[in-house]
């Protein structure tokens, strides 16, 4: 296991009811920058509430609402070119993670000079943000409570993750029942990316990091029990609760931490969805199984065997076996859940496999199998 130093500063105030602790915001000023993507909140009456409880403590609000479900660059500086007008103290999301990611470089990007896409491209220029508050409304991303934020510029194709200890919320409200009104499509596709966050986490080349392994397990355990469950029964308390919380601890770097590794398939997700404007969650359920597939062999057989025994409870002794289980068990998993299997189904053709190849394998360096440009193109052309 590596030396690590572990610190989340963030206040989580979870169950029914809770967003009454937005009255805690008067701690950091009198004029929050409220962020939301579109009608939902408003449908649900999230908005309503949370206006209510705000003008009662008596904060001035100002609003950035329209925030994409791949969070644009444009979003984030007119919500900059807001802080910086208004004089703003804090910054409040309420929404999903793309709304929270969009807030968070906002918050950044209130405190720099310059255009805040260089905090995009450049984690290490981000030297302070407001203190960033938010609501969550759809479990998948885990940004209520980690570092990270990704940002797109379509104009560039370009999709960008970015990270820094002042991204971390100052406090985040996670009400379970708030995700009741989730389609089945978000429902999926959170759970998929949730999954995502565990596997890029727990398949590592750290040896002896048992404490982090075991947690990913019981997360994928969850994930894996509760994910059907969630979609056929949306308004399931316990299943909604249990996601939302274990989404919260696959990327707070409860299993990172002392474990890193560099992640890869986001890196390819993040090219699709830069040039396609794809659901995250559904891009990654697309292309893990596939890179399991590609990362297989007899060195990582162990890894992948451990993983079907212990998540999957696979009672096969060889090694490769078990392995082969275990991903055709990931596979048929996605499948139930509804989520499409190939790149065909959401658009996506040879185009730009190329280029997209060459800029996601610049993020897959040290990952638990390193992968080239065409290793990338190949596990693409698996998929399609």
């Amino acid at each position: 296991m590596n030396n690590f130093t572990y610190s989340i500063p963030t206040k989580i105030h979870f169950g029914k009811g809770q967003i009454s602790h937005l009255d805690e915001l008067v701690e950091s000023g009198k004029k929050v920058l409220l962020v939301y993507g579109g009608g939902s909140i408003k449908r649900a009456g999230i908005y309503d509430t949370a206006m209510s409880i705000l003008k009662e403590t008596g904060l001035q609000v100002f609003e950035l609402s329209g925030v994409e479900p791949n969070p644009k660059i444009e979003s984030v500086r007119k919500g900059v070119d807001i802080c910086k007008k208004e004089d703003i103290d804090m910054v409040l999301a309420i929404g999903g993670g793309s709304v929270i990611d969009c807030a968070k470089v906002v918050a950044a990007g209130a405190c720099y000079d310059k255009d805040p896409w260089d905090l995009v491209i450049a984690p290490y220029r981000i030297k302070k943000a407001l203190p960033i508050y938010s609501v969550l409304t759809l479990a998948a991303t885990g940004s209520e409570m980690d570092k990270f934020a990704v940002i797109s510029d379509m104009s560039k194709n370009e999709k960008w993750g970015t990270a820094s200890e002042y991204l971390k919320p100052k406090m985040s409200i996670l009400d379970p029942e708030y995700t009741f009104s989730v389609s089945k499509k978000q429902t999926a596709a959170g759970t998929a990316d949730m999954i995502s966050h565990t596997f890029e986490n727990y398949f590592t080349n750290v040896e002896h990091a048992d404490v982090q392994a075991r947690f990913a397990e019981g997360l994928l355990k969850t994930f894996f029990h509760y994910g059907p469950i969630a979609l056929e029964h949306p308004d399931n308390y316990d299943a909604r609760a249990n996601l939302m919380w274990a989404a919260s601890m696959a990327i707070n770097g409860l299993i990172e931490n002392g474990a890193e590794v560099a992640w890869c398939v986001h890196p390819m997700e993040h090219e699709l969805s830069a040039f396609y404007d794809i659901t995250h969650g559904e891009g990654l359920a697309i292309l893990t199984p596939h890179w399991m597939d590609f990362a297989l062999n007899e060195k990582t057989a162990k890894k992948f065997a451990e993983y079907g025994r212990n998540v999957w409870g696979i009672l096969i002794d060889n090694d490769m076996e078990a392995a082969k289980s275990a991903i055709a068990a990931t596979r048929n998993f996605f499948q139930k859940m509804g989520l499409p299997q190939t790149l065909t189904e959401v658009g996506i053709d040879r185009k730009y496999f190329d280029i997209m190849a060459e800029k996601a394998a610049n993020g897959c360096k040290g990952s638990f199998v390193p992968l080239s440009k065409e290793d990338i193109i190949s596990i693409f052309e698996a998929a399609l």
